[in-house]
């Protein structure tokens, strides 16, 4: 886990960040479909999981920018980039119905990423822990799958005067929608870091990266 320490008196947000930092916590977050289809086909067509494959467009996207790898570090009070954010998905347990945090470190090559987060979930199916950990997890951002339900509307709330700079992704089913198929995405980030703007770029950042993937 590696990262830059970030010169305040030179970010380029830093009036935005005092102002939502001190003033006024809070976080901001979009709800948006993103068309699936074309990735649906190519997990079809490679006989490979749409769920892995979108869990890596969506690591992908979010590693593409600076302003979605900031953390803070509360004991210093010091703004951070870290080099890399990985995803911390969930397995569902039928039988309990509960769930089962997975770490996955993010690699930019496809195919280890593929391979590694296969058998994350395999081992969390078996060890069903529940070993959220965020203190040794801190470039860690949140990845959760609704598979039950094709939502319009999420929101994940957080205490005001918590600094939490981690995104928070969910998605949901995909449904047909005039011949294509639509995914919600909703997308939380910390309002000291990132603004409409910002939540905004992620949908447009995860929709390049499919285009650009599906046509490996």
């Amino acid at each position: 886990m590696d990262y830059k320490i970030i010169d305040m008196d030179r970010y380029y947000r830093k009036d935005v960040f005092r102002h939502f930092s001190e003033d006024c916590r809070c976080s901001t977050s979009m709800t948006a479909r993103v068309d699936a289809t074309n990735l649906v086909k190519y997990s079809r067509k490679t006989d490979t999981k749409f769920y892995i494959n979108f869990l890596y467009i969506l690591s992908k996207a979010l590693n593409s920018r600076e302003d979605y790898r900031m953390g803070y570090l509360w004991q210093t009070g010091q703004l951070v980039c870290y080099d890399s954010i990985n995803p911390t998905q969930y397995v569902f347990h039928d039988d309990t119905e509960t769930c089962t945090p997975v770490y996955t470190i993010y690699n930019p090559d496809y195919r280890v990423f593929y391979q590694t987060a296969a058998d994350d979930i395999a081992r969390a199916k078996e060890s069903r822990e529940y070993g959220l950990d965020m203190i040794n997890h801190p470039n860690w951002f949140d990845a959760s799958y609704i598979s039950w339900l094709s939502y319009d509307s999420m929101n994940i709330e957080l205490p005001d005067g918590h600094l939490f700079f981690a995104p928070i992704v969910n998605w949901g089913k995909y449904r047909e929608e005039k011949g294509r198929l639509m995914m919600p995405v909703t997308v939380r980030l910390n309002h000291a870091i990132a603004d409409g703007f910002m939540v905004a770029k992620v949908f447009h950042l995860i929709e390049k990266e499919a285009e650009c993937f599906c046509n490996i």
